[in-house]
């Protein structure tokens, strides 16, 4: 019997929404203050996943300055109904909850419809006689008793204005009584009940998914006696994979069911520096409630594969070579917060990555001169050419190892009293230390990250053929949360900056490669 293995979406791929159009699977995924916004994948098989754009790729839809690494874009769903795809999603920190539609899901998608609706993470359900649905969260009625004293409320959406109408209505605050952060809210029609699927107590390591359900929309909705029906909350901070939960259902064109959701793997103890990634597994339906997992309740790293016409292995990115030779960057690549100007160009020195030295700064709310990709694996190599020539001391490029602005590791070129030097540096509470600096003789220079667990060692050298150590074993935990707060993954990727002063200087970085280890 053939397998896969989980994660389908290795790395920062939290809260994933599904849909199904006849044969054809898409999936979203949150991006917070990333750039562009919510990548979209298409699959056959569920299993092998394409990235074919993302969702919110242009400015007007994208507004993230002065965000936080975890503020900006929370939980997307996407939809489909006669003949058009709808995203719906939250930005935290510039206009709250809003749609975006387009005919053709790799895009053009349009720009937002702000909608006036409280909460956070918005889902949209179409009902059987036309009606659409919002479907999110909100404080209680009562008022916030208690930190994340919230229901799930549902209202009426005209499609045609694109504003909600009628009655709004409570339906549900979890399974648990003084559940806190009931989220993540799903509706499904299915055998003429409407089924509601959440998680609760919060995205960390109690989160859990429950179900309820309702032969009306409005409600009342009745909790499955056997909630949640998934959690790994139970299984203790030992086990390899925690903090299980915001999961969307679908169904194949064969019947089967399967289930989309988040979680993380652990590393040198609680520590989750690739984020909360995304994961498939089975459903099978008992007494009219489905079974997550059937068999063990817990999410596995391996099932049988499902029961579809199984496709080329195109998940992204999981250990590539770039070199830079195409107009456009590959669609795993990433920029902090909204692009203000062009930092960077692969044409004006063909076959590389021209990264221009601005003033913003990594340590900044700012859009720095940064193109970074995910960490996918726990052990990975990391490595780049750089060609840079610095003309004082302000000016820095090199690899940056990302978790936020202030924590991170940044592996650089720079200048120290009219010497070339290659430093490290880490920021860490938005206070940075100078762990190691070595003179160096060339403008080209050779960089190497390898990460074996926490253990990250740091290497350079003038050729291919020769690398110098420059520090080894550093502890990477203050790339996972559990440190540094919030809710991204670690990313990593090539950084230039002039610290403040104009610059004309360019970094020059011939390829780019990552792989697992």
């Amino acid at each position: 019997m053939k397998t896969f293995q989980n994660p389908i979406l290795p790395g920062f791929y939290p809260d994933p929404s599904i849909c199904r159009v006849k044969e054809d699977y898409y999936l979203v995924t949150s991006s917070f203050a990333y750039y562009p916004g919510v990548p979209i994948f298409h699959s056959k098989d569920l299993v092998n996943w394409k990235q074919i754009g993302h969702v919110l790729d242009r400015p007007s839809q994208l507004p993230l300055d002065g965000q936080k690494q975890s503020e900006g874009i929370f939980a997307p769903t996407i939809r489909y109904n006669q003949g058009v795809f709808y995203m719906i999603t939250t930005n935290v920190g510039r206009g709250g909850n809003f749609v975006v539609t387009a005919t053709d899901p790799s895009g053009p998608w349009s720009d937002p419809t702000y909608l006036d609706s409280p909460g956070i993470d918005p889902s949209l359900f179409f009902d059987d006689d036309g009606k659409a649905y919002y479907c999110g969260t909100r404080p209680a009625p009562e008022g916030e008793a208690y930190s994340g004293n919230w229901e799930i409320w549902l209202q009426e959406l005209d499609l045609d204005t694109m504003k909600l109408v009628g009655d709004s209505y409570s339906l549900w605050r979890g399974a648990l009584r003084e559940v806190i952060w009931p989220e993540g809210p799903h509706l499904y029609k299915i055998n003429g009940m409407y089924y509601l699927l959440i998680s609760e107590a919060g995205t960390g390591h109690h989160h859990a998914v429950s179900i309820a359900r309702s032969k009306e929309i409005t409600g009342p909705y009745t909790g499955n006696p056997g909630n949640p029906i998934l959690t790994h909350r139970h299984l203790g901070k030992d086990y390899p994979v925690v903090n299980v939960g915001h999961c969307d259902m679908v169904e194949t064109q064969n019947g089967e069911w399967w289930a989309v959701g988040l979680a993380s793997r652990i590393n040198g103890g609680y520590y989750r520096n690739l984020g909360r990634e995304t994961y498939l597994m089975p459903i099978q339906w008992e007494d009219g409630w489905p079974i997550m997992s059937p068999g063990t309740g817990k999410l596995e790293m391996s099932y049988p594969i499902p029961a579809l016409p199984q496709q080329e292995v195109t998940t992204p990115a999981s250990s590539a070579c770039e070199h830079f030779d195409e107009d456009k960057l590959a669609l795993h690549w990433n920029f902090i917060r909204t692009p203000k100007e062009e930092c960077y160009s692969l044409t004006s020195r063909p076959g590389f990555l021209s990264l221009m030295l601005r003033p913003e700064k990594m340590t900044e709310l700012v859009n720095p001169s940064f193109v970074g990709r995910r960490q996918q694996h726990l052990h990975f190599q990391a490595s780049t050419v750089l060609e840079l020539a610095p003309q004082n001391d302000n000016e820095e490029a090199g690899i940056v190892l990302l978790q936020s602005n202030e924590f991170h590791f940044r592996f650089v070129h720079t200048k120290k009293g009219g010497e070339n030097v290659i430093r490290l540096i880490k920021c860490a509470a938005g206070e940075e230390e100078l762990l190691e600096e070595q003179p160096v003789h060339s403008e080209k220079l050779y960089l190497k990250v390898e990460g074996r667990g926490q253990d990250f060692s740091f290497w350079y050298g003038e050729n291919p053929s020769s690398y110098t150590s420059l520090i080894q074993q550093v502890d990477g935990r203050i790339l996972s949360t559990d440190v540094a707060g919030g809710f991204v993954g670690a990313q990593m990727g090539l950084y230039a900056s002039s610290n403040g002063e104009k610059s004309d200087t360019v970094a020059y970085f011939d390829w780019f490669e990552y792989r697992g280890l």
